[in-house]
């Protein structure tokens, strides 16, 4: 089963479509056992980090998402989903997010136009088979305003060049998270998605 998680906001009508697209079933959800029980599980991602939080509290998918990280089922998460994934957001304040890979989300650099909108290159700077059959320095589609900065490096699986450079793809075990939308950037996305699943070992 393929979980995607529903907390009030997210792009969650592209994400579906363009799992369905891919031949995929998937099943958006509010509630934490339907996570906890699902071989592959997405976070789609708009929105504002304290909102974000503030949902994911409420109905226990907060417990539930460092649950699945822990015991490594598969976990994508896109765009605001990567960046509660970090201990901090300062995004209209300072928030604690849920502290899966410690690090500060933090707003870009003064002098850029902001958001960060539109498509931009993607630098691989590791092998994985989330990257399988997409070229390197690839175009995907960015929405955003705030980055995510890890503590550990060791994370950052691909990187974007936006007045700096900053963490576009992070891996960390079965867990990946990109900055950009992969069922916003066409067929490259719709890539992404599929070897996601496919190395969750979902059958269409």
């Amino acid at each position: 089963m393929i979980a995607v998680i529903d907390y009030g906001a997210g792009n969650l009508r592209s994400v579906t479509n363009a799992l369905v697209k891919l031949g995929y079933q998937p099943m958006v959800t509010s509630k934490p056992n339907d996570v906890l029980n699902a071989a592959a599980v997405i976070f789609p991602g708009v929105g504002a980090a304290a909102d974000a939080m503030d949902s994911l509290r409420e109905s226990g998918m907060d417990g539930a998402i460092k649950q699945i990280v822990s015991q490594g089922q598969h976990f994508l998460a896109v765009c605001i989903g990567l960046q509660v994934l970090f201990s901090v957001s300062e995004e209209d304040g300072r928030h604690d997010c849920l502290g899966v890979i410690p690090g500060t989300v933090k707003r870009l650099p003064p002098g850029l136009k902001v958001p960060h909108m539109g498509w931009n290159q993607v630098k691989q700077i590791v092998k994985h088979p989330i990257f399988e059959g997409i070229p390197d320095e690839a175009n995907f589609y960015f929405v955003h305003s705030y980055y995510a900065d890890p503590d550990d490096a060791g994370v950052v699986a691909g990187i974007t060049e936006y007045g700096i450079s900053l963490c576009s793809v992070l891996i960390r075990d079965n867990l990946v998270a990109t900055q950009f939308h992969p069922e916003r950037s066409g067929d490259l996305g719709l890539r992404m998605y599929d070897n996601f699943l496919k190395t969750a070992g979902v059958k269409r």
